[in-house]
C-alpha cells in the first residue's frame, strides 16, 4: 500500500515538475538545463525542509541532555544531513519495494541463535530494513521482515499479521521462539503482540526508537495508529498496564528527531541503551545501531 502510494505521491511531483519546467521554457525562455537543474534544487529542497522541520518540533521539546552524550555544532549539522539523506533514501527504496529489499529466504539459524523478526514503523514497509538486513544476515543472524497494513490502522489491528509471520518464521526454520525487533511504532505492535498472546513463541523484544510514552510528533501524523502514538494517549495508558513478558532492549537516540522527548523511547522494566548524534531514520543505516543489535540479539 505505501508503495502504490509513494509512486502516485512521485508521479504528482513529477507532473508538477513538468508542468513548472514547461510554463519556465514557453514563458520565460529558459534553457532545459537550467529548468532541470531548478527541479533538482525543489526536489532536494522539500525533502530536506521536511526533516529540519521535525528537528524544530525536536529542539522545541527536547528533554534534558547528559554531558557525556553532548555533540558539537558540526556533528550535529552532519547528523540533519544524514537524516536527510536517509530520508531522501529510504522514499526511493520503499518506492521500489520489493526491488531493493528481496522476499525473505528462510535458513535455520547458527547453533544458539534464534530467528529475527523486523517490524518496521510508522509509514514505511518492509524495505525500511534494506540495510541492516543483509549485514545482520552476514553476521550469522536468521532475518524475516513483514509490511504492516494498513498504512493508518490500529496498532493492535497489526498483532494478527505478526503473529502469523512469527507462526510461519518458527515453522520453516524449525526454533521455538523468535526475537521481534521493532523500529518506532514497530516496538509498541511488538508490544501489542506480547499482550494479545503472550510470549510462548517469543524471547525477547527489542525495541529502537519506540515512543513507549509517546511523541510530540505523533501529533502532526494521519491515522488511528498516529492517534495512538500521542502522549497520553488512552491506549498507551493501556498498554503500560501490560508488563513486557519477555526481556526488553530499549535501544534509542538521544538526538532522535522524531521521538520527542528522546526520553520518551526509554521503557520501565527494559534495558534502556542510549545512543547519540544519530536521527530517527538514521537508524536504519547506522553502525553503531547494527553493533547494539547484534549484541541484544546475541545468545
Amino acid at each position: 500500500m505505501l508503495a502504490r502510494l509513494l509512486r502516485l505521491l512521485l508521479l504528482f511531483e513529477s507532473f508538477a515538475y513538468f508542468f513548472l519546467g514547461l510554463m519556465l521554457v514557453k514563458l520565460a525562455g529558459w534553457t532545459p538545463t537550467r529548468v532541470l537543474m531548478l527541479i533538482i534544487l525543489l526536489a532536494l529542497a522539500w525533502r530536506t525542509w521536511a526533516i529540519l522541520f521535525t528537528y524544530v518540533i525536536a529542539f522545541l521539546s527536547r528533554s534534558p541532555l547528559p554531558a557525556e552524550y553532548r555533540i558539537g555544532v558540526f556533528r550535529q549539522l552532519l547528523e540533519a544531513l544524514h537524516e536527510v539523506g536517509a530520508f531522501g533514501v529510504l522514499l526511493v527504496i520503499e518506492l521500489l519495494d520489493p526491488i531493493f529489499l528481496k522476499p525473505d529466504a528462510q535458513s535455520k539459524p547458527s547453533d544458539g541463535q534464534m530467528p529475527l523478526l523486523l517490524i518496521h514503523g510508522y509509514c514505511c514497509n518492509r524495505s525500511f530494513w534494506w540495510w541492516l538486513k543483509p549485514r545482520l544476515e552476514a553476521r550469522g543472524r536468521c532475518v524475516a521482515t513483514l509490511t504492516l497494513e494498513p498504512l493508518y490502522g490500529s496498532i493492535d489491528g497489526y498483532s494478527e499479521l505478526v503473529a502469523r509471520r512469527v507462526n510461519a518464521l518458527c515453522r520453516d526454520t524449525g526454533a521455538q521462539q523468535v526475537i521481534l525487533v521493532g523500529h518506532s511504532m514497530g516496538g509498541l505492535v511488538g508490544r501489542a503482540y506480547l499482550r494479545r498472546y503472550g510470549e510462548m513463541r517469543v524471547a525477547r523484544l527489542i525495541t529502537l526508537g519506540t515512543p513507549h510514552q509517546g511523541s510530540v510528533m505523533a501529533g502532526l501524523g494521519l491515522g488511528r495508529n498516529a492517534r495512538e502514538m500521542e502522549q497520553g494517549s488512552s491506549w498507551l495508558r493501556d498498554l503500560a498496564k501490560s508488563p513486557v513478558p519477555v526481556p526488553c532492549f530499549a535501544i534509542y537516540s538521544l538526538h532522535d528527531n522524531f521521538i520527542r522527548p528522546q526520553i520518551s523511547a526509554m521503557l520501565s522494566g527494559a534495558e534502556n541503551h542510549a545512543l547519540a548524534g544519530i536521527g530517527h531514520l538514521a537508524m536504519s543505516v547506522s553502525p553503531a545501531v547494527l553493533e547494539a543489535l547484534l549484541s541484544a540479539t546475541s545468545s
